[in-house]
């Protein structure tokens, strides 16, 4: 959907994003790009890595999957030059799962090296953009996940891009799930989603679309299954719908590079978002936990008087 139809449908209007470029307060857009094994995560992020160098766009790249055969893309900071994934496997006598999940906790003991590395280079750059290993789960629900997205968001305005594989979401299954999965990565990260739908070349995306603005639209695609699950997943699309609804959706294509501005401009409307919304809630976290120090080492000091007292008066 381009971003017309896309103020449209969230009733948002487009904001550009200010930079400070040349200087120490700019901030950088990160874009943390996830998605399921296959949905073509990593081709996006080349497809990125080439739309930046063409249109001249200070972009660093950091891959942050250790199991990948061949980085299609140039990266700033490659996991795979700190760690050999087969190498942790035979050591810790792993699995594959278990081998990336172990390299990325590895990996993730080393990151404020990584920070320092981005931060130099902050001042004149508009986006850092992070691809996360093919198995999602290993990123999304492990410590080393949380430690990278922390590091990131509390440093620089930090968006979610959830990658969805669009042919395979005209299945209104499928589609419930990415969309279900979308919504539980804004409630465990509270960071802004944007929906990026691949494979447009193949498939358009307006299907997709229409169904997240119009449950009656999902509704009726639903009954055309004859799935025992069907009215579970009607449920589930009216149950979370108006928290979907309001993630921007752009479609892209790997193959074209059709969608890339649209898509830039979503990163933009979300982390004006991240600046309206988590970095506030941020700030406010860090000033309740820096009063509450202060009240802990006004009690043990309190604390410390009262023993020196009480020692005194036993003398």
């Amino acid at each position: 959907c381009s971003m017309e139809g896309e103020a449209e449908r969230t009733g948002t209007k487009f904001t550009p994003y200010e930079w400070k470029l040349g200087s120490e307060e700019n901030k950088p857009i990160c874009a943390l790009v996830i998605g399921m094994a296959g949905s073509g995560k990593s081709s996006l992020v080349q497809r990125i890595n080439s739309y930046v160098q063409q249109e001249k766009i200070a972009s660093y790249f950091i891959n942050l999957d250790p199991a990948v055969a061949n980085v299609q893309f140039k990266a700033n900071i490659d996991i795979k030059d700190a760690l050999n994934y087969k190498e942790v496997m035979k050591q810790y006598n792993l699995g594959p799962n278990g081998g990336i999940l172990t390299s990325l906790n590895l990996f993730a003991t080393r990151f404020d090296q990584v920070m320092e590395y981005v931060d130099k280079r902050a001042s004149n750059l508009e986006y850092v953009v992070v691809d996360t290993p093919g198995q999602i789960e290993v990123f999304n629900w492990s410590a080393s996940g949380m430690i990278v997205t922390e590091a990131l968001a509390s440093t620089y305005p930090t968006v979610i891009v959830y990658v969805v594989d669009t042919p395979q979401s005209q299945n209104t299954t499928t589609f419930m799930s990415n969309m279900l999965y979308a919504c539980s990565l804004f409630y465990k990260s509270k960071l802004p989603v944007v929906l990026a739908f691949t494979k447009t070349d193949i498939v358009s995306h307006q299907f997709a679309v229409d169904w997240m603005k119009d449950f009656d639209t999902f509704d009726e695609a639903c009954k055309e299954g004859d799935s025992y699950i069907t009215s579970f997943v009607q449920s589930m699309g009216l149950m979370i719908g108006e928290f979907y609804d309001n993630f921007p959706c752009v479609g892209v294509s790997s193959l074209t590079g059709e969608g890339l501005p649209e898509l830039f401009q979503a990163l933009q409307i979300a982390a004006n978002d991240y600046n309206s919304g988590y970095k506030v809630d941020l700030e406010k976290n860090k000033q309740e936990k820096e009063e509450k120090e202060k009240r802990r080492q006004i009690a043990q000091l309190q604390r410390l008087h009262a023993d020196i007292e009480a020692s005194k008066q036993e003398k």
